[in-house]
């Protein structure tokens, strides 16, 4: 049983890897509006908005963007990077 809660600790740990990444990306072409991710980066971009952008979407239904003047501040992309964090915290101290 403590095998399956490691294992499951380990595929959320990669998917906050992978909202770290996204979120990475997401700054990058905020900082520089021209840039557009080619090859290898293309397709690891590809990988991690398709894994990451159900979950979000869904949580942004629910708590659309914090408008602060002319800058959005995503409060759902904050609570799933936390509660994924946590649950990871759990499932491997387990």
């Amino acid at each position: 049983m403590t095998t399956v809660l490691h294992v499951l600790g380990l595929v959320l740990w990669l998917y906050l890897l992978c909202l770290v990444v996204r979120m990475v990306l997401d700054w990058v072409q905020f900082f520089a509006r021209d840039w557009r991710p080619t090859g290898v980066v293309l397709v690891l971009a590809e990988v991690v908005y398709t894994v990451t952008d159900p979950p979000l979407r869904a949580v942004r239904r629910l708590i659309p963007p914090l408008r602060i003047g002319n800058v959005g501040l995503d409060i759902g992309f904050m609570l799933v990077f936390f509660v994924v964090l946590i649950a990871s915290q759990i499932l491997t101290n387990a």
